[in-house]
């Protein structure tokens, strides 16, 4: 039988991807037995301490065993770590060696949420794609810029190493897993119990556009700010970085190193995040919503939209617009 590690570090605060591992893996355990088939996993969770509290000690966790009990594992899963996540890192990097041990003993890792920013801290993520929540992306770029974040993506499998998107897309994570070391059939039956979609591949719809003010350089703040009140209009980046006096190439430069964008993909996802909210509470149509944030073409409106937000522009408006769609 294989070896689960699920941890539940010290202050730690998502109760629900702790609890939510453990019941999934449980269940495709139990469903294996109905079929004659002997468990994949003994699931084990694991801490530091021997009590883990939570949400100001309105809940606690009495791990199974101390991690420096595990000297071998097959599986390891690292929840959501709180928002305060340099501080966190502080706290729980007595993981970070352990983590490191074990992979090098063979383990697969996967991260749910903010606990790439743990996984992170090891090195393990170096030069590889990563996906944590959208809201920690602009701090997790910022702290670690050799791993290759894209948020966009649900889940990422590279090396033997998982990471996913934020909140309860971790269920989806945990399918993914239960496909992988079980079976499609054992993955479709937990997708049931859970009643959770499977083989949803990205988050972009639930993404909110950031306006990525947060990085000191004043040159580009003043070309965020002139491209947000322009939404409407055409904006040419040439002209842009003439009167901020900097060469088109070192505007892009320093536009990608503050933002995490080109110009051209910043201004491109402004006018979305404005045409998403307009479809969201408007009853103005694609067509109309279109002309508002600045575009002529429908093809060409569409594809951005559905390259930005991973639908066309007439599904999110039905899927979050109940007045319109009706």
């Amino acid at each position: 039988m294989k070896q689960l590690t699920i941890l539940v570090p010290n202050g730690y605060h998502n109760l629900s991807s702790v609890v939510g591992s453990y019941e999934v893996f449980l269940k495709a355990n139990a469903f294996y037995q109905s079929l004659g088939r002997k468990p994949v996993f003994k699931i084990t969770l694991a801490s530091t301490s021997k009590t883990v509290k939570l949400h100001d000690n309105l809940f606690a966790i009495r791990p199974h065993l101390q991690i420096a009990a595990i000297t071998r594992t097959d599986l390891i899963i690292i929840p959501a770590v709180r928002p305060d996540f340099a501080k966190s890192i502080r706290q729980i990097h007595t993981l970070n060696h352990w983590l490191i041990e074990m992979h090098e003993k063979g383990a697969e890792i996967a991260s749910i949420c903010t606990g790439a920013f743990l996984l992170a801290s090891t090195g393990l993520l170096e030069s590889k794609s990563c996906s944590t929540h959208w809201m920690a992306a602009d701090e997790f770029r910022h702290m670690f810029p050799g791993v290759n974040l894209g948020t966009d993506k649900l889940i990422t499998d590279e090396d033997g190493i998982y990471t996913n998107g934020g909140a309860f897309s971790f269920l989806n994570l945990l399918l993914y897993l239960v496909e992988k070391y079980y079976d499609r059939q054992t993955a479709i039956y937990c997708s049931k119990i859970f009643q959770v979609d499977i083989d949803r591949q990205s988050q972009s719809p639930f993404t909110i556009f950031s306006t990525q003010k947060k990085h000191g350089d004043e040159v580009v703040k003043k070309a965020q700010v002139h491209i947000e009140s322009k939404l409407g209009e055409k904006i040419s980046m040439e002209d842009l970085s003439s009167k901020l006096n900097v060469s088109r190439r070192n505007f892009d430069r320093r536009f990608i190193k503050a933002t995490g964008n080109t110009p051209v993909e910043y201004l491109q996802r402004a006018k979305i995040e404005a045409a998403k909210k307009a479809l969201e509470t408007s009853r103005k149509n694609v067509n109309e919503v279109m002309y508002d944030v600045g575009y002529s073409d429908v093809k060409a409106f569409r594809e951005v939209f559905r390259k930005i937000t991973g639908m066309s522009p007439l599904d999110y408006r039905n899927k979050y617009n109940k007045e319109a769609a009706i």
